[in-house]
């Protein structure tokens, strides 16, 4: 590859865009670091440093292991649309409150958008996220290839929720919903619900996949019985979730979200079935501080999550042998209106 004639010295972030890199790679490549950069990205850096000649900066080199105390926030959707609906409004105070704690300031990274409308790192083949030590990565359609990507970068992030990426181990914090889920069956156990009835969000993503294995698990470990097209894998809500309910004499109810609780609630009173006087129902996900029932639902503990991104980052920034890790956040049960002692119902034939 053929570079322009430079009126200027090269610098680090010319290497890092012909290599196709984070320009805190090429930093660390450049001063003999190469914790977490893998030997092709190693090399890849090393031959754009021949090609464009690039020498490096004496003074620049003794200010090797220094920060410039910047972290970065990066969404994979609009950040602020969801902030304005409640979801990412805690996660947000929880980094900002955090940062200022630990001597960091934040910046927001708006302008990485592909065709899609959702957030890219690699805008124009371009980490734009290089500017930061290190970066907070949000939402729930990050791209698995980018995760992969950075991670072989060498640059630091953390995931807030747990994504599976093929084989690369990343930095996460992680909303406990297993133990939860499990919790919230037990409860419902505990008031003498024997026979259960789950409705599944259409999503299979990772956060749903947790809720459904702490279900399944608590259902197998106390002996209880689901029969219902949810837990069979079907998603979303129609009248067979409904029959089967009625079928099988089931009390109680386990939504992975709101809207699933308030179909069922919707078409148990066309029937003339109250909740929780005749079924209870608990949720898998946080209800809406407006909410008009007062669901008995899991919490996400979205300020401590965020919280704890800054100082997992703050880790990685600071001390990047230690490797990518998993820090798993326990979530609460609220207590609400719509779950109580299990009322006997005959099946219906």
């Amino acid at each position: 590859m053929t570079t322009a004639r430079r009126d200027r010295p090269v610098r680090q972030s010319d290497v890092a865009r012909l290599a196709g890199v984070s320009q805190s790679a090429v930093s660390r490549v450049v001063s003999g670091d190469l914790t977490r950069i893998p030997p092709v990205t190693a090399e890849r850096i090393r031959a754009a440093v021949r090609e464009l000649g690039y020498v490096p900066n004496p003074a620049a080199r003794s200010l090797r292991g220094r920060r410039n105390s910047l972290l970065g926030v990066h969404a994979f959707e609009p950040l602020f649309q969801w902030a304005r609906d409640g979801f990412y409004l805690d996660f947000l105070l929880g980094i900002e409150e955090r940062a200022e704690e630990t001597g960091n300031d934040l910046v927001l990274f708006t302008s990485a958008t592909g065709r899609s409308g959702t957030g890219t790192v690699y805008n124009s083949g371009m980490n734009r996220l290089g500017m930061a030590d290190g970066s907070i990565l949000l939402g729930v359609a990050s791209d698995p290839h980018e995760l992969a990507r950075l991670s072989g970068d060498g640059y630091p992030f953390v995931h807030v929720g747990r994504r599976d990426v093929p084989g690369v181990e990343i930095s996460c914090v992680i909303p406990d919903y297993r133990t939860a889920s499990a919790e919230v069956v037990a409860q419902l156990a505990g008031l003498g619900h024997g026979t259960f009835t789950y409705l599944r969000d259409p999503n299979d993503n990772e956060p749903y996949q947790d809720r459904r294995a702490g279900y399944q698990t608590a259902l197998a470990e106390l002996g209880l019985r689901d029969d219902s097209p949810g837990a069979a894998g079907r998603s979303g809500f129609d009248d067979d979730s409904v029959e089967e309910l009625l079928r099988s004499g089931s009390t109680a109810v386990v939504a992975e979200s709101v809207w699933l609780a308030e179909q069922m609630a919707a078409a148990l009173a066309a029937r003339g079935l109250t909740v929780p006087a005749d079924v209870s129902i608990a949720v898998l996900e946080t209800r809406a501080p407006d909410s008009a029932v007062a669901w008995d639902c899991l919490v996400i503990p979205r300020l401590e999550l965020g919280r704890r991104a800054v100082d997992q980052l703050i880790e990685l920034v600071e001390e990047p042998s230690t490797g990518p890790k998993q820090t798993w956040v326990p979530c609460s049960v609220a207590p609400g209106s719509t779950i109580t002692h299990a009322k006997q119902r005959k099946a219906h034939q």
